[in-house]
């Protein structure tokens, strides 16, 4: 739809849920089938934003108003597909190094 919008416009697309990095690893851990997802990521205390700090989340409003667009995926399942996707190209990856 934006590609074919009579325009050239920069659209947003987002679900407009708001997560935490965390919370994308945590998710991204249970569907790789990781149990401890600390020992993929450690957390510096000094990086971490002060909690009142700007939370951001993508607004897909433009894509709503001028396409009409409404995400279809929530945050777990994109992660999964993400993740899925991943794990696929890393085993198709891993078998052309192996010819």
């Amino acid at each position: 739809m934006a590609i074919q919008f009579e325009k050239p416009e920069d659209f947003v697309i987002a679900t407009g849920e708001l997560h935490s990095v965390k919370e994308f690893l945590e998710e991204a851990c249970e569907v790789a089938g990781i149990e401890n997802p600390d020992h993929i990521a450690k957390i510096k205390k000094g990086l971490i934003r002060p909690a009142n700090s700007t939370r951001l989340r993508g607004d897909a409003r433009k894509a709503k108003r001028l396409l009409g667009w409404e995400p279809k995926v929530k945050f777990k399942e994109l992660v999964r597909i993400m993740v899925e996707a991943g794990l696929k190209l890393a085993v198709e990856e891993s078998r052309r190094m192996k010819k």
